[in-house]
């Protein structure tokens, strides 16, 4: 792995309507953080892991460096960004320029955390190939204390972490070169295609074919390939968030490994798997 790079900080969830798209999380019971507004604009609700979290995002307007969220958005909702962690984004930028990774220069932002101040970033955006199916960024906090609160981790249906992402691509082979480059990791072999380490929850590379044979009876996104096609998020107790789930209202599907997944049509765009 990368000296700077330190797994996945957080995977996002660009949507239309930020108030519907938190209803939908909330249903699958997990506990939302109040809304707030970036520097630049945008606005979003965080889903808080232990180590890791989902932010669902809104763009309600423009922003140069949101272009690449505004024009995801055109095409759709859906997971179109994986932020991964770096504990010094200046160092992660040159590391990578020193291998021939054009990488934007660090930018600052921030946002407001109701009545404790605000939480500070900086991030380093990748170059578009560099990660096929999925826009990426590394993401520096400078408040993390804002950000990890105690009552935001605790979630009805026991989520602790994001387990792994999968890429519906045309050729897994070339797309887990390119992640493995950036990543400076070394794709594994696994039935659904391949799989690369990011210092915590794993990229898989897939056709859609082979992962619609993992995610039997799943409905998957239906953007344009590649794409990120499903999110797996690690439960402590499987039967009870099935309970959860259908008391909620929700009707999972039940898949051959014991895992449950709501489709994407009900997760804004990413079929969302409990296991």
């Amino acid at each position: 792995m990368r000296r700077h790079i330190k797994g996945i900080d957080h995977a996002v969830i660009l949507v239309r309507d930020l108030e519907r798209a938190r209803l939908a999380y909330a249903r699958m019971g997990l506990t939302l953080t109040p809304r707030a507004t970036h520097s630049l604009g945008s606005q979003n609700h965080c889903v808080m892991f232990e180590r890791d979290y989902l932010e669902l995002l809104a763009v309600p307007r423009p922003h140069p460096a949101l272009r690449s969220f505004s024009d995801f958005l055109a095409q759709g909702e859906g997971l179109g960004a994986l932020a991964l962690a770096t504990d010094d984004a200046g160092g992660l930028y040159a590391e990578l320029a020193a291998d021939g990774i054009a990488a934007d220069a660090p930018l600052d932002f921030s946002r407001p955390v109701a009545d404790l101040g605000e939480a500070r970033f900086r991030i380093v955006q990748l170059p578009r190939d560099a990660a096929p199916g999925c826009l990426m960024f590394a993401c520096q906090h400078f408040t993390r204390e804002l950000v990890w609160r105690p009552e935001y981790v605790r979630h009805a249906v026991g989520a602790t972490q994001i387990a792994a992402v999968a890429v519906v691509v045309e050729d897994a082979a070339a797309a887990a070169a390119s992640y493995g480059r950036l990543l400076v990791a070394r794709p594994q072999k696994i039935d659904e295609g391949l799989l690369v380490p990011s210092g915590s929850a794993p990229i898989a590379l897939a056709s859609r074919w082979k992962l619609g044979h993992r995610l039997h009876g799943v409905g998957l996104p239906l953007r344009p390939r590649p794409l990120v096609a499903a999110l797996f998020i690690r439960v402590a107790d499987r039967a009870h968030a099935a309970g959860v789930l259908r008391r909620n209202g929700l009707k999972p599907v039940p898949l051959a490994d014991g895992s449950l997944a709501v489709n994407a049509e009900d997760a804004h765009g990413v079929a969302v798997v409990f296991g």
